[in-house]
């Protein structure tokens, strides 16, 4: 092998949302989701498809790959085991220390045989693995193209780390100095997670429709139950185990305990409807899940003395946490990179090996890329499979007819460009309203969606005009926060605004997305709001259509108008 690897293959695999990151001489040619290509959501299955895609991108084999950078390190769960021991000697974590050293001992042996698996794969390659806290990091990091930041990485669990803050230094040759750590079981991802699951919702999944729940109840009913449950402490926040047991990694072991149940409400079932108490539950977990992580921001600020903060882990998906941090003013300015969550670990992973190879190629391609995946411009369209559509080539205004499609209240799914990082449409694959129209929210909701009719939408907006409707007062680019809206914005589009008075904001420049913007522009001049409602080109339970063919069969079987494919207006 190379002495210094000119070509890194990061991956995220086997555990769940797996993708793919490839670097070349420090480049990044590209990164996409497993489930963009294979329509399964959130699989955990090696990235085939991914891979085979960025290698046909650089035009290299499996043998030309140097090295393979992994997301997860197996000797940092081996080394839980003797911790979970301990536990025995606490009769609040007894009853699970012997499953819990167990489950982590496994998890550590299943990812050695895993990167063994990998290895076989690339002959020529060094299978590294890499600290999963630090792929995250890097990942945050890099992604914000800031010379200097703190970096705050929370999720439910990395080996034993579940929330870091660190210090990122350099543009060219990012690095991360980790300041502090806290391990499981004090795990702010956990708790949400199980909550979610409690409340009838997919943990890993369906933590988003917890979180649009919440605006919807009284967090005072249950908001002494989680200051207990989740308390804050000088350095961050520890875990009642009264509430939500040690987690094991074996699965039958519930998240919730008998009291958590006693004093809240049964777990509801998905089929049951919902009541007071599920609202006010979901209030209180996202209103002390908002403290915590304003809390860790702090201390963030504090270890750093950072004016930049840069997000990362599955909990910075949390936007209104996000938000929440934003307006505390402890930061300039707030960063959160399009993939937060794990998927995006393999840009991070694959970081990691190229940093630490001290390599003088410089990085690229990665500070402030989205649009990373594949694209499919220029080719033919055969309509064959779907007999009930209808298409016709647009012409050079296809801004303007698109602006003026949906100003006469047309649904319309887009599809252009590369694919997206990370869990928002922001354009390239995206389902486009007007906030004008009369019963628009209810209308997705219910035909196009096939969604929780309390579900909100967000908004797009021209970053010169964001102002005028928002008061985030900094860029949002990937849809990441929630900003307050002027008085502007509830008399002219209160369709945006969710019930705890927020919108989940993304701000389109010119740069970003040029197609787009000129859209809003364009959408702006007919009606007097440059403002628009972007939800992910997709339903519920379906990943964000990444190919033609997945995007066609949403179109055939959503209450979608009409789709927008690559130049082509497609019609039922």
């Amino acid at each position: 092998m190379k002495r210094t690897p000119s070509v890194v293959l990061g991956l995220c695999s086997y555990t769940h949302d797996s993708s793919a990151a490839l670097l070349v001489d420090g480049e990044l040619i590209g990164f996409v989701e497993e489930e963009r290509l294979s329509e399964q959501k959130h699989t955990k299955l090696y990235p085939a498809r991914a891979v085979g895609w960025l290698l046909d991108q650089a035009k290299l084999s499996a043998t030309d790959v140097d090295a393979v950078a992994y997301n997860f390190q197996p000797a940092r769960y081996l080394a839980e085991s003797p911790a979970a021991l301990r536990m025995a000697l606490s009769p609040t974590t007894r009853d699970r220390s012997l499953a819990r050293a167990h489950g982590f001992a496994k998890v550590a042996l299943r990812t050695r045989r895993r990167l063994r698996v990998l290895g076989s794969q690339f002959p020529s390659a060094r299978v590294t693995p890499v600290l999963h806290h630090r792929a995250h990091q890097l990942t945050a990091y890099a992604a914000s193209g800031w010379e200097e930041a703190a970096v705050l990485v929370v999720d439910s669990l990395g080996e034993r780390q579940t929330t870091t803050i660190a210090h990122g230094h350099g543009i060219q040759r990012p690095r991360v100095q980790t300041l502090e750590a806290i391990n499981d079981p004090a795990s702010l991802g956990y708790v949400y997670g199980a909550v979610t699951e409690h409340l009838g919702w997919r943990r890993g999944d369906e933590e988003g429709t917890v979180m649009a729940l919440a605006a919807l109840g009284d967090p005072a009913r249950f908001r002494h139950l989680f200051t207990t449950a989740v308390r804050t402490t000088g350095t961050g926040f520890r875990i009642h185990p009264g509430y939500f047991p040690t987690r094991t990694l074996t699965s039958g072991y519930p998240r919730t305990s008998r009291r958590f149940v006693a004093e809240t409400c049964p777990e509801r079932h998905p089929s049951e409807p919902l009541t007071d108490a599920h609202r006010d539950l979901a209030a209180a977990l996202q209103e002390r899940t908002e403290q915590v992580m304003v809390h860790l921001a702090r201390r963030a600020r504090v270890l750093t003395g950072s004016r930049r903060l840069c997000v990362g882990g599955g909990v910075a998906t949390n936007c209104v946490s996000i938000g929440r941090i934003i307006e505390a003013d402890i930061f300039d300015e707030v960063f959160v990179p399009p993939a937060p969550g794990d998927a995006g670990t393999a840009i991070g992973a694959a970081l990691a090996v190229h940093v630490d190879a001290r390599t003088p190629r410089p990085v690229a391609g990665i500070a402030r890329g989205c649009d990373l995946g594949p694209s499919y411009e220029d080719q033919p369209l055969d309509l064959t499979p779907w007999p009930g559509l209808h298409q016709k080539t647009l012409g050079i205004e296809t801004a303007e007819f698109l602006a003026d499609q949906l100003a006469h209240g047309v649904i319309a799914g887009l599809f252009q460009g590369g694919v997206e990082a990370g869990p928002r449409a922001l354009g390239n694959r995206s389902i486009l309203a007007s906030p004008l129209e009369p019963g628009v929210v209810e209308r997705l909701n219910a035909t196009v969606k096939f969604r929780e009719p309390f579900r909100p939408f967000a908004p797009m907006v021209p970053a010169e005009r964001a102002a005028e409707f928002f008061t985030l007062g900094q860029p949002a680019p990937y849809m990441s926060m929630a900003s307050g809206v002027t008085d502007l914005t509830r008399e002219r589009v209160p369709a945006i605004v969710h019930a705890n008075g927020t919108s989940r904001l993304q701000t389109v420049t010119r740069s970003q997305n040029p197609f787009m913007h000129a859209v809003l522009t364009a959408f702006g001049r007919r009606t007097g709001v440059p403002v628009l409602i972007n939800t992910s080109l997709n339903v519920k339970g379906k990943p964000i259509c990444g190919t033609p063919e997945m995007a066609l069969d949403c179109l055939a079987n959503s209450g979608l108008d009409a789709l927008l494919l690559e130049g082509r207006w497609i019609t039922k």
